[in-house]
Order: structure tokens, then C-alpha cells, then sequence
């Protein structure tokens, strides 16, 4: 969460993500974590809207100060906008030891693994690959290299 800090200073180049041993090793496990870290901090940079519905008047007015507002209609309309975790486990102890008690970097690894396996990337569009070609091309023209580039 490193990057929080910088984000709303006004930063807009975090990298790093998946680095780890001084960014010597890429680790698709941390990678993940980062990831879903790194989309905490875009959400907090979109800002809390500050509205009658977000502020909840009506609702503090309805169930008054110091009273349960956990069953009220409007946290049950924006509780889950809040977070969208994929990898933080808010269960019981007892539930999630029942479940395997795995931590976050086992989950994030599980995931890294389900997206190796799982992602069908689209393909390029034919006149990107055109423009690679003509950069490889270019290249190995200037650097005196051939090359079968109509494999790219």
C-alpha cells in the first residue's frame, strides 16, 4: 500500500507490481496482490461523491444518532461498493480455518495460476502487426540482421 501515499499526492506512474527481491524476480503470486492493491488506490482516487443519498441524511434523521444504521436500506444500497476484494478473507475464524485457513498469497497464487491457464488474450489487429513488422524490419536493416519477420 505503498503507493496510496504518492497516488493522492498526485503521482501517475506506480510501477513495481509483482517485483520482489529488489525487482530481480517477478512473482505472479505478488502480482496479483498488487494488482488488487493497486485498484483500492484508483477507487480512492475517484473521491467519495458527497450527495443527499451518499451522506444518508434521511436515514440518520429516521433512525437517529447513536442507533444501528447496519440493517438500514441505504448500507445495504452502497456496502459492497465500498470493497470488491477478491483476495481478502472477511470470514469467521472459524470458517475460514473450516475452509483451509489459506492466507492472501495463496489465494493470489491460485488466481495467477487460474488466469495462466484460463486467459485467451485477443489477437493483435492485423495493422499492429503490420507496424511491428515494419519496425522489426527497420531494425534489422539497420543493424545488418535477417530475419524471416512474416512470422510476427
Amino acid at each position: 500500500m505503498t503507493g496510496l501515499l504518492p497516488a493522492l499526492a498526485g503521482a501517475n506512474l506506480i510501477y513495481g507490481l509483482g517485483m520482489i527481491e529488489m525487482g530481480m524476480t517477478i512473482d505472479f503470486g505478488q502480482l496479483v496482490m498488487d494488482n488488487e492493491f493497486a485498484k483500492m488506490i484508483k477507487y480512492v482516487l475517484q473521491g467519495i461523491p458527497v450527495n443527499k443519498e451518499m451522506l444518508a441524511t434521511d436515514a440518520i434523521h429516521e433512525i437517529g444518532i447513536g442507533k444501528d444504521f447496519l440493517n438500514h436500506r441505504s448500507t445495504m444500497n452502497h456496502w459492497r461498493s465500498q470493497s470488491k476484494a477478491k483476495l481478502i478473507d472477511r470470514r469467521m475464524r472459524e470458517r475460514w480455518k473450516s475452509l483451509g485457513s489459506t492466507d492472501i498469497y495463496q489465494r493470489a497464487l491460485e488466481e495467477a495460476r487460474h488466469i495462466l491457464k484460463t486467459h485467451k488474450p485477443d489477437p493483435l489487429p492485423n495493422d499492429v502487426l503490420a507496424a511491428m513488422r515494419t519496425i522489426v524490419e527497420e531494425a534489422e536493416e539497420e543493424l545488418g540482421v535477417v530475419t524471416d519477420t512474416k512470422k510476427l
